[in-house]
């Protein structure tokens, strides 16, 4: 199709009226403009809705394999030139095998080196940025010039050359991403051209009408001597990307053993060759399954495995060619490898995950009577680290147990403990399927089959029992009467089981044991000798209770209980306690995560300066903790109070939240909205809360954290001004340096500064004390006084 390409017009700077020149292999659709003297290159993509404009500036050079996608805008100033990798002068220089996502700003003066990445509705003006650099998301790069290699997080703010030179390096993981999108865009280019001529599209329509014609399906690719459309994308993807293309085959005995022969290699990097030998080595072995992959010559290992050949010759149905390349996990990717098993996907995407995260691969099997008893019979170890090779011989194991329970054993070589067992067939059926995002341990699995009978424990319960083994956890239990339960004074039971199966049958003999009593199960952490559950299980009624959730995420996604006695405590006996339930969960909340807790307090007049006092609390428990505040709360009834959560090992604070007033109120603090008083009248989060609610807070949400994160590093906090002439020369005026090393210091000397500066440029600076260098420049205040 025709696109817009237009001379520049005709001002007082240029009368050349020079037109644009574009290689005839490259693709430019007709919805974008094209103005003035632009050179593009051969293989460039420019998509749809593109506006590059070399009316005012001038001229631009875009290199070859670039990609110029949707929405972008190129423009340059009349002054002001780049000198491009030729030696000659540009407004505006783009190199080769570059990609400039949707909706990017590339304003001239620019330099822009090769195979970089701009990513989307980024901005860069009067900048030049080296080979191989990756721009992510929403950042702008203004006035500096950035080394070859450097990585521009999203958001980033680069308008000096002191952030530009701080600039981390590019990881392995986000050059390999760059050049997956480039050859994305490359079969792009390579399929709109194609649509645009009627002689290459042609035999296309043939192909799929006699593959499709006569109504029963796909006819098989081998037997007309050629390769699918699907896996002729995936080879041209893969070679325009400077990967190597493998084969391998297999008969049927070798294919179940996992017992695959290399093919002739392939040497050609022209797309067409390698198409050539895939069809003659798919034509030589013709009764045999044949499989493709990758090879990246750098790192040496294979990528992006498919099979292409069946020996039955049927249709081998293939995923796009962008959701068999492997995406860096950086990026919001996920490994991928084909299933060419008779196992379900979810099976294959347990294997792929675990095998991703560099753990071994194990089995185990069980009749109907072993599985009741849950005394389940090692598998053989599967040896292999690739998945290719991890699936056949899963799916032969269970063919030869085809009568009997098997589960998926996950080990973790390094701490030498299993981190996944996984039911993944049962007597008389194929493999069954899992749930996507759960994995189910098969013990637990056992029970939910056949448990009625054999155990009086809830389903959430075995399950809970089941996910705290697998993580490396121990259980006990404690026990409490009516009275000590009131009073949070349990006893504890310890259980000595190394598995799931004795556990459980020490919870039921315990169970029996206190019938008449509270009893709630713990999990405890052997290395860091913490807790990280307290569930209550059972009531004086012998009712049995399910499972709430662990303190750490163990068990199911409920928002979190932390000590549910103690909950209860200001629930069922509030004669008792005079704390609200969400002081109580706070402090049970902190004793279970390690920390220790104290109170500070402060009449009016000392309220008003933040002046407060401390009154340690030497509670070792939480039952303790609660006794010693009721006192204090009594003691200073006149005055303000605060709890304090305390991090004995970082000898930090964690937590600051007002818990009583003068007036003898006590507050009603929910563990995750607690406000900590900062003594001026501004109520901003507790340490680590996630939201702000404040209504007089003058200070964003991402302010307050970047702040939070910062003194929690051990940086000092400073801030720099700037009306409008200096803030376009970045000539900043240095503020006094803030000493606080608490919220309650630092938030109002912050918001001081933004009232002083209310009409100018206003940004917070965190700085190294020890390498006394910086560490942020972050704006929080445009002139019209919106804090950023």
């Amino acid at each position: 199709m025709p696109h817009r390409k237009e001379a520049a017009p005709p001002t007082p700077w240029s009368q050349d009226l020079a037109k644009p020149k574009i290689d005839k292999t490259a693709y430019v659709h007709y919805c974008s403009n094209i103005i003035g003297d632009v050179s593009i290159g051969p293989h460039v993509l420019v998509a749809p809705g593109t506006s590059i404009r070399a009316d005012e500036g001038t001229p631009f050079f875009i290199g070859a394999g670039t990609n110029v996608q949707d929405g972008v805008v190129i423009h340059g100033l009349e002054q002001g030139r780049v000198v491009g990798d030729d030696n000659q002068n540009y407004s505006v220089w783009i190199g080769k095998d570059v990609s400039i996502t949707h909706k990017a700003l590339i304003h001239g003066p620019c330099y822009i080196g090769d195979e970089s990445f701009i990513g989307f509705r980024s901005t860069v003006f009067n900048a030049r940025i080296g080979e191989g650099c990756i721009v992510m998301l929403h950042a702008l790069i203004q006035d500096v010039e950035i080394a070859p290699g450097k990585y521009v997080p999203s958001g980033a703010i680069i308008t000096n050359q002191q952030q530009a030179d701080r600039l981390p390096d590019v990881q392995p993981a986000d050059l390999e991403f760059s050049h997956h999108v480039v050859g994305i865009n490359e079969s792009l280019r390579q399929g709109y051209l194609c649509a645009d001529n009627i002689s290459c599209i042609t035999p296309i329509k043939s192909e799929m009408n006699s593959n499709y014609g006569n109504g029963n399906g796909y006819k098989s690719s081998v037997a007309t001597g050629s390769l699918s459309p699907e896996v002729v994308a995936q080879v041209r993807q893969l070679v325009s990307q400077g990967y190597d293309i493998g084969t391998e085959h297999a008969d049927v005995r070798r294919f179940k053993t996992g017992s695959w022969k290399t093919c002739s290699p392939i040497q050609s990097k022209n797309s067409s060759e390698v198409i050539t030998a895939l069809e003659a080595c798919v034509e030589e072995h013709a009764g045999e399954y044949v499989r493709l992959f990758g090879i990246d010559p750098k790192a040496k290992r294979r990528i992006s495995p498919i099979m292409i050949q069946r020996p039955d010759g049927k249709k081998i149905p293939q995923k796009s060619t962008t959701g068999n390349y492997s995406v860096p996990a950086a990026f919001g990717g996920q490994s991928a490898t084909t299933n060419t098993t008779g196992l379900t996907p979810e099976i294959v995407d347990q294997v792929n995950s675990l095998l991703s995260q560099g753990y071994k691969i194990s089995t185990e099997y069980a009749n109907e009577r072993r599985f009741k008893t849950s005394s389940w019979q090692n598998g053989p170890t599967i040896s292999e680290t690739i998945a290719s090779q991890v699936l056949p011989a899963i799916e032969q194991f269970l063919a030869e147990h085809s009568g009997e329970y098997v589960r998926l054993i996950g080990v973790d070589p390094v701490a030498r403990r299993r981190v996944v067992e996984t039911l993944v067939q049962q007597p008389g059926d194929r493999p069954i399927k899992q749930s996507a995002t759960a994995v189910r341990s098969a013990q637990v699995s056992g029970y939910s089959q056949g448990s009625a009978v054999n155990t009086g424990l809830s389903q959430e319960i075995l399950t809970q029992v089941g996910s705290l083994f697998n993580q490396g956890y121990r259980v006990s239990i404690e026990h409490a009467n009516a009275r000590r339960f009131k009073t949070s004074s349990w006893q504890s039971a310890p259980i000595s089981a190394q598995t799931t199966a004795q556990a459980i049958e020490e919870l039921e003999a315990a169970l029996v044991q206190y019938s008449g009593e509270y009893v709630r199960l713990i999990g405890v952490d052997p290395v860091a000798k913490r807790r990280v559950l307290e569930v209550l299980i059972q009531e004086p009624n012998g009712k049995r209770q399910g499972v709430a959730t662990a303190s750490n995420g163990v068990g199911n996604s409920k928002p979190p209980i932390y000590n549910t006695a103690q909950a209860s405590v200001s629930s069922q006996g509030s004669a008792n306690t005079g704390l609200s339930q969400e002081v109580l969960a706070q402090v049970g909340s902190l004793f279970n995560q390690g920390y220790r807790v104290s109170i500070e307090h402060a009449n009016a007049r000392r309220f008003k300066t933040s002046s407060w006092q401390s009154a340690p609390i030497s509670a070792q428990t939480t039952a303790q903790a609660i006794e010693e505040l009721e006192a204090a709360l009594a003691q200073y009834s006149g005055e303000y109070v605060r709890l304090i959560g305390v991090d004995p090992v970082a000898k930090r604070r964690v937590l600051e939240v007002l818990i009583q007033e003068p007036n003898g109120k006590r507050q009603v603090v929910p563990a995750t909205q607690a406000t900590t008083s900062n003594g001026v009248g501004n109520s901003y989060q507790p340490y680590g809360s996630v939201t702000a609610t404040a209504s007089n807070q003058k200070l964003t949400q991402e302010v307050v954290e970047q702040v939070r994160s910062l003194i929690a590093s051990g940086y000092k906090i400073g801030t720099e001004y700037a009306d409008q002439r200096r803030f376009k020369t970045s000539s900043w005026k240095t503020d006094t340096q803030i000493n606080g090393k608490r919220d309650a210091d630092v938030f109002p000397a912050i918001e001081e500064t933004l009232a002083q500066h209310e009409g100018e440029y206003v940004r917070l600076i965190g700085i190294d004390p020890q390498a006394k260098r910086r560490v942020l420049e972050m704006i929080i205040q445009q002139p019209n006084g919106k804090a950023k």
